[in-house]
């Protein structure tokens, strides 16, 4: 593979992670992702990932196998790593009265407060390590010290996500082999976790540089990269590949509803907002009804994992009828520079607008 490593490329991450050029597809969680446009991603040369933090432990072994069958090159998936006393959290009666409304309009039975937990983390992790695929990404903070070394062992490369400066160097010094530099621009989830997101929200301009000065592993810049131009710029500032969400969240095999690829290419796209509204934690998305009827609430909604339980039956059932104004519309700040299409074409364009830009020349050595 590595002689097809595009010239203006330092080849770093390929060359650490197998793949053909620097460019990784973000995981998407929340049923967003697709074995589809994972396998196509891996296929075109690039790292597919898949988002599986709301996956059961066997669904994760079955998902790499599907993985396996689908794509014989390099493909990541990815894990959230869960906060201090998030499995204790209960659902108040206020909770769940905040959004009956919304419930009793589909007619959806209204959920009851009290426990609403997501996965095991420790049962997910120990899954994915014996089901072995090629990369495990992580974020919302530092891996066990127990789950890297048992990846490393297995020949498992780990991948972390930082949101600031000192977020990259812990997940350095905790032994991960490449790290995410996520701007505040990205859509969905922000995954700060040393500090709150409010002190954690740095622009991918002033993040990547500071990053690629203070580690000494692979940085893959994340945020407002959706063409050629964020290519060639990340690399420039020190990236030695990049990870793009909402261009792949666009594309014909992602699993998002027709209704959330409509709305990235809509002129309502170049305004986003950061939302705690759909799960409990702050997450970029384009506003629609739910999120301005909703506002005066942000500060009052219960933390991840709860709201976003809560939250799940009305967001699937609004998707399947088509409801764009009460589901999560996440996207980041370049969600205007999307186009419809397959993911294969989309990284042949991203490729050719890059080499165009950047010549001949190495970046991100």
């Amino acid at each position: 593979m590595g002689a097809r490593i595009p010239s203006w490329s330092g080849g770093r991450l390929e060359r650490l992670l197998g793949l053909e050029h620097p460019i990784v597809q973000g995981p998407f969680g929340g049923g967003l992702s697709s074995v589809a446009l994972t396998a196509a991603v891996s296929e075109a040369g690039g790292l597919g990932s898949y988002g599986g933090h709301i996956l059961a432990p066997g669904e994760l072994t079955g998902l790499v196998a599907e993985l396996r069958a689908a794509t014989g090159r390099p493909f990541a998936v990815n894990l959230w790593v869960p906060q201090p006393g998030e499995a204790e959290l209960r659902a108040a009666p206020a909770d769940v009265d905040r959004i009956r409304p919304y419930f009793e309009e589909l007619g959806l039975p209204v959920p009851t407060p009290g426990r609403q937990a997501g996965q095991d983390f420790d049962d997910q992790a120990d899954a994915l390590l014996a089901a072995g695929p090629p990369v495990i990404s992580f974020v919302m903070g530092v891996p066990p010290a127990r789950v890297l070394a048992e990846a490393r062992r297995r020949g498992v490369l780990t991948i972390g996500t930082a949101t600031t400066v000192d977020e990259a160097v812990a997940l350095e010094e905790a032994g991960l082999d490449a790290v995410v530099a996520s701007g505040s621009d990205a859509g969905g989830h922000r995954g700060a976790f040393l500090r709150p997101v409010h002190e954690s929200l740095v622009g991918t301009f002033s993040l990547v540089p500071q990053v690629a000065d203070a580690v000494s592993v692979p940085v893959i810049a994340a945020g407002g990269i959706a063409d050629g131009r964020g290519v060639a710029a990340a690399l420039t500032l020190g990236a030695h590949g990049v990870q793009i969400g909402t261009g792949f969240l666009a594309t014909g095999e992602s699993g998002a509803s027709e209704l959330h690829k409509a709305a990235l290419h809509a002129p309502d796209a170049r305004v986003t907002v950061l939302t705690r509204l759909f799960s409990g934690r702050l997450a970029r998305a384009i506003p629609n009804r739910f999120v301005r009827e909703m506002a005066a609430f942000e500060e009052e909604v219960p933390p991840y994992p709860v709201q976003n339980a809560l939250m799940l039956g009305l967001r699937r059932e609004a998707g399947r009828r088509g409801l764009a104004g009460l589901v999560n519309l996440w996207a980041g700040q370049a969600a205007a520079l999307t186009a419809p299409g397959g993911a294969r074409g989309y990284v042949e364009r991203l490729l050719a607008e890059t080499g165009k830009i950047m010549g001949g020349r190495p970046a991100g050595g």
